[in-house]
C-alpha cells in the first residue's frame, strides 16, 4: 500500500486533484466527507458539539448548522481548538477504518486539508501539496459564493503556503489551467506513483 497525504489550503484545488487521482485508479479517504458523517443526526459526535457550543449550532430540522458554528469557531481560536478536540479523534478513526478495508496493494490518497495543522504528515509515503496564489483562491472561493472576508479569515486559519511545503515531497502549483493541472498530475503519478508498482 502507498499511502500519500493530500492536503492544500482552501480553494487551492485539492479536491480536483484528488478527482484526478482516483481517476488513475487510487483509493480516496476525504477527511472533509469523514468529519460531515461523524456530525450526522444521531451520532455521538453532533452530539458532543451541541454540548460544547450549545442550541444554537443546530439547524431546525436538528442537523449541524455548519454556518452558525463555523461563525463561532472562525472568530474565536479557542473555541476552534475545542471543536477540534471533539472531530479529529472520530475523523481519524473512521479514516483508519477505510485505510484498513482498502486492498494492500492500493495507492491510497487521504484528502486532509489540515494534514499540516494536525500533525499527521509523517503518517504518510509522501506528502503532495496543492498550492495557488492568494488571488486565484479568492476569486475560486467567491464564486462559490463565499465572502472575501470569510475567505480570507479562513485561509488565515489554516497552514501557510510555506508551512506546508516544509512538509511536502511534491508541490502542485494550481494557478494556472485544468490542463495545465492534469499535466501535473499526471507526472506526479508517472514519477511518484507507478514507478513504484
Amino acid at each position: 500500500m502507498l499511502r500519500i497525504g493530500l492536503t492544500g489550503g482552501i480553494g487551492s484545488g485539492k479536491s480536483t486533484v484528488a478527482a484526478m487521482l482516483v481517476a488513475r485508479g487510487a483509493v480516496l479517504v476525504d477527511a472533509d466527507r469523514i468529519a460531515r458523517a461523524v456530525l450526522e443526526p444521531g451520532t455521538s459526535g453532533l452530539a458532543a458539539v451541541v454540548e460544547e457550543f450549545g442550541e444554537a449550532v443546530l439547524a431546525a430540522d436538528g442537523s449541524l448548522d455548519r454556518a452558525a458554528l463555523a461563525s463561532v469557531v472562525f472568530a474565536d481560536p479557542a473555541a476552534r481548538a475545542r471543536l477540534d478536540a471533539l472531530v479529529h479523534p472520530l475523523v481519524r478513526e473512521r479514516a483508519a477504518e477505510a485505510i484498513a478495508a482498502a486492498p494492500a496493494d492500493a495507492v491510497v490518497v487521504q484528502d486532509v486539508p489540515l494534514l499540516v495543522e494536525t500533525g499527521q504528515s509523517a503518517a504518510h509515503d509522501l506528502v503532495l501539496v496543492v498550492q495557488a496564489d492568494l488571488a486565484t483562491r479568492l476569486a475560486r472561493l467567491a464564486d462559490r459564493g463565499t465572502t472575501e472576508a470569510d475567505a480570507r479569515a479562513r485561509i488565515a486559519a489554516q497552514a501557510s503556503d510555506e508551512e506546508r511545503a516544509a512538509v511536502a515531497d511534491v508541490v502542485l502549483d494550481n494557478s494556472g489551467t485544468r490542463a495545465d493541472l492534469e499535466a501535473a498530475v499526471e507526472a506526479f503519478w508517472r514519477e511518484r506513483v507507478a514507478m513504484r508498482g
